[in-house]
């Protein structure tokens, strides 16, 4: 069971939750970062007191150390930053709650120390989850996934001594906002239609991703490369009451599933106290007032993005790297209002198409390709604006 963490990313949604679990668990926290929010990590630091705080942005870690001049904290900047926190002696469990490629470098430096990952930053696997698995092996590192779903599968999984007893994982959405609407719908929706995800509250990002189902691909590659199936066993099923958080399928036909309320405070305590379960303050599900669950297949006509994730599984290579990078630039032009709803698949297909393959066999292979692909993703929105 945890002890102590390091915290990559305690301003975000899935950090602060972190924390929130940290103080009810009495975990200490050795050290804490996030890119720029001076206020809001100064405010965490002195409630935790870790031994190292670190923004990434330089000219708020000069506010934040002066700032914290009256306390023993340490404080840096830069990626020399978050590899001194992902690294921390005094730290058994290293939390990836960054977004983007930035958690890549120090989840791979908290590998070799031999941490306990507590993986929420999705673009770690997705980009190089060969690599990752690979040094995980390597140190005897153990990777325990943070998102609802693969927690959810990798909790069902417990006790599963041969992967060959897998039939499929069943990975499980809510639909987002845009649950049962046609093509001709989907492709208007706007910005604000987008943000109004019916049971979960997260950043704007993930929460753009889930109306696309992109959060859905990336998730389909993840579960490849953390539970080591391939994509044509893993199935994306819409089930919009978001009480079953994911499912197993084993060869004898039974199905374990794991269920709860909607709170991310749970896997996040799992992640901290596996093998353990320990009581936490989060509200537990009462079957008899959930009604009735409904469960149909996710459509990859309507949503693109579940087929290009096995296209890019099956591709090899950086496809996967390619098709984040891709997504991003989409979304981030979708959030400024310069492209439609309906273009962010098309850009990332368009993209996907026009970087062809590119290996991934090295970190260098792999910041590449993501920047080749955010090239190619920003000249594909230019054109459609």
């Amino acid at each position: 069971m945890t002890r102590s963490i390091a915290l990559l990313g305690s301003t975000g949604s899935i950090g602060r939750q972190t924390l929130e679990v940290a103080r009810e668990l009495g975990l200490t926290v050795a050290a804490l970062t996030a890119n720029s929010s001076v206020d809001l990590i100064e405010q965490q630091a002195r409630e935790f007191c870790p031994r190292l705080a670190v923004l990434y942005d330089e000219d708020a870690a000069r506010e934040l150390r002066a700032r914290l001049s009256d306390t023993k904290i340490q404080v840096l900047s830069g990626m020399e930053g978050l590899l001194a926190a992902a690294t921390a002696e005094d730290a058994d469990t290293v939390v990836t709650a960054v977004m983007g490629m930035i958690g890549l470098k120090p989840t791979l430096a908290a590998i070799e120390k031999k941490k306990r990952i507590a993986l929420a930053n999705k673009e770690t696997l997705v980009c190089a989850g060969e690599l990752v698995v690979d040094a995980a092996e390597k140190y005897g590192a153990e990777i325990v996934p943070v998102d609802s779903e693969h927690s959810a599968i990798f909790q069902c999984l417990q006790g599963c001594r041969d992967r060959g007893e897998i039939k499929r994982l069943i990975l499980t959405c809510s639909g987002g906002p845009f649950y049962g609407l046609s093509l001709q719908e989907l492709a208007i929706k706007t910005k604000a239609d987008a943000l109004k995800h019916p049971n979960w509250s997260m950043g704007a990002k993930i929460t753009i991703d889930s109306a696309s189902m992109f959060n859905k691909a990336l998730e389909i590659i993840e579960a490849h490369w953390l539970f080591d199936m391939p994509p044509e066993k893993i199935q994306v099923v819409v089930h919009p009451q978001s009480i079953v958080h994911s499912a197993v399928e084993f060869a004898d036909g039974a199905v374990l599933a794991q269920l709860g309320v909607p709170d991310m405070r749970v896997p996040i305590a799992y992640a901290m106290t596996y093998p353990r379960r320990i009581p936490t303050g989060s509200k537990p599900l009462d079957l008899f007032s959930i009604g009735t669950l409904t469960f149909e297949p996710g459509d990859p006509v309507r949503f693109p993005a579940l087929r290009l994730a096995g296209e890019c599984l099956n591709a090899g290579g950086a496809a996967c790297t390619i098709l984040n990078g891709a997504n991003e630039m989409a979304v981030a032009a979708f959030l400024r209002d310069e492209i439609p709803f309906g273009a962010i698949s098309r850009i990332v297909e368009g993209t996907l198409e026009a970087c062809g393959a590119m290996p991934a066999d090295t970190l260098e292979d792999i910041f590449h390709a993501d920047l080749e692909a955010r090239r190619v993703a920003k000249e594909i929105a230019e054109k459609l604006k």
